[in-house]
């Protein structure tokens, strides 16, 4: 049986716990749907109102602080939240169903996020252009949009805020942070680590409750400059079309059916380890995971082999459990929605070569969990070849050359991550050249990323700007260009 402490959670308006006028939402654990994680607000207009106002009046404090000062705090949050990161991590497995080594795993990363956006209060805030007259001093400077909206999917319940925050508050802006539902226990406890850092009130706030209900409005109130939003390609298109015509800032970061070719000529042990990572850690649930696994015809039966021999160790449960390997879906409705894309994909002809079965965990028989499913013999007009399963599922393809391989990884209306196992240069340039995707990845999963380094997609999967690293100054700030004549 699960020990767990069921515990409520509140608004954070102004650095206060407030209540709605509203009834309470539950959260019960994906590992036992019996068990009670935890409430949290059912928020309405009038609270999402409240923390837009709170944001734009401290906004005009905040933005006047040196950047160090700035990034000083971002300093003091990432130590409370290292120091909190066990609990966090916990509560995470027990919400949304992430083995514990993933979630502190996702927890310390916010931790690093943090860290690298407090030193961007110390780098250069514009450049100094030459200018075509004598005596003229020409330069750039960047200023904060404003108070920032920021829609946050359950599947990165610590990771995905952090990284819009962050670098929203070390630019200057201000933010009101809506979180999944189905995580938002989780995203509180993240919000309370800056609350206990003593950011000035009204920087950060957080209100949780109905997405259909407080997503539109948040996009649509006047006092919104920018919008970041991560979660499914339908919503997200209805973020952008209020965001647009409102004429504000936004930027979209949604689906992927992720390709992985592997050639020939690869290491193979390396390839399958990969694969399987990218396809079945945190149950398939990233949007970057592993998909589509497309495999040269001379090596497709024995690679093949290597994969079902490999999914055949995984170990499935509770994910607070040492040598727990794959934890259950996060929640009822994506492990309803993934045992109908396997059931679909049997009706439509493809073979199931392994999984796809719902299991019964001893003393956890309510859980949602599943054994990865391996596919092959499936065609280009069945849904699980085009749309994102957002779960444990892979598909294999067979390619005869690399131009075919290449076709294969492209036809697809997402294009965010990508990957290829192969020793020949030539392939490994020619594949960067061709390949649609935002993220290329060389001889490693699909879905690896780095805090570092712009994150984004092309086509369907992302629309506007990048995340992460310095492409989300873009995002965070506007240009003035400055001249001064002497």
């Amino acid at each position: 049986m699960l020990n767990t402490k069921t515990e409520t959670i509140y608004n954070i308006i102004n650095n206060e716990f407030l209540e709605t006028s509203e009834d309470t939402k539950k959260n019960f654990s994906p590992i036992d749907s019996e068990v009670l994680v935890g409430e949290y607000q059912s928020s309405n207009e009038e609270d999402l109102n409240k923390a837009i106002n709170a944001a734009s009046e401290s906004q005009k404090k905040w933005k006047k602080l040196p950047g160090v000062e700035r990034g000083n705090y971002l300093y003091k949050v990432a130590e409370i939240l290292e120091k909190r990161s066990h609990e966090i991590a916990r509560t995470m497995t027990l919400e949304m169903g992430k083995t514990f080594p993933e979630a502190l795993g996702e927890t310390l990363r916010g931790v690093a996020i943090l860290k690298y956006y407090a030193g961007e209060g110390l780098r250069k805030n514009g450049d100094v252009i030459p200018s075509s007259t004598n005596n003229t001093f020409m330069f750039t400077k960047r200023f904060p949009i404003g108070v920032v909206g920021l829609i946050t999917p359950w599947n990165f319940p610590v990771a995905i805020p952090i990284w819009k925050i962050a670098p929203a508050l070390i630019y200057g802006n201000t933010v009101v942070v809506k979180p999944a539902s189905e995580s938002a226990i989780t995203t509180s406890k993240v919000i309370e680590c800056f609350v206990e850092a003593q950011l000035p009130a009204g920087v950060i706030n957080c209100i949780t409750g109905s997405g259909s209900k407080l997503g539109p409005k948040l996009v649509s109130h006047p006092l919104i400059k920018a919008i970041s939003f991560t979660g499914s390609e339908n919503v997200g298109r209805q973020v952008g079309s209020i965001a647009n015509q409102r004429g504000i800032k936004y930027q979209l970061e949604m689906g992927g059916k992720n390709p992985v070719i592997i050639h020939s000529d690869a290491d193979l042990e390396l390839a399958v380890n990969e694969t399987i990572n990218g396809a079945f850690k945190s149950s398939g649930q990233k949007c970057t995971a592993t998909s589509k696994v497309i495999i040269h015809e001379d090596i497709y039966q024995k690679v093949t082999q290597m994969l079902i021999e490999k999914t055949q160790t995984i170990t499935v449960g509770n994910g607070l459990e040492e040598g727990i390997w794959l934890g259950p879906c996060a929640n009822k409705n994506q492990y309803d929605s993934v045992v109908k894309f396997i059931d679909e994909a049997i009706k439509e002809g493809a073979n199931l070569l392994y999984g796809g079965q719902v299991l019964d965990i001893p003393n956890y028989e309510n859980g949602y969990y599943l054994s990865p499913a391996i596919f092959e013999n499936v065609s280009r007009e069945m849904k699980i070849y085009n749309e994102e399963v957002f779960g444990p599922v892979i598909i294999l393809l067979k390619y005869s050359n690399l131009e075919e391989a290449i076709a294969i990884a492209n036809d697809s209306n997402y294009g965010l991550s990508s990957s290829i196992f192969t020793n020949n240069i030539s392939n490994i340039l020619n594949y960067i050249d061709e390949i649609e995707s935002g993220l290329v990845r060389i001889n490693a999963e699909s879905a690896g990323v780095e805090l570092q380094a712009p994150f984004g997609g092309m086509k369907n999967s992302s629309t506007g700007y990048r995340e992460q690293g310095e492409a989300a100054k873009e995002f965070y700030t506007e240009t003035k260009t400055i001249f001064i004549k002497g």
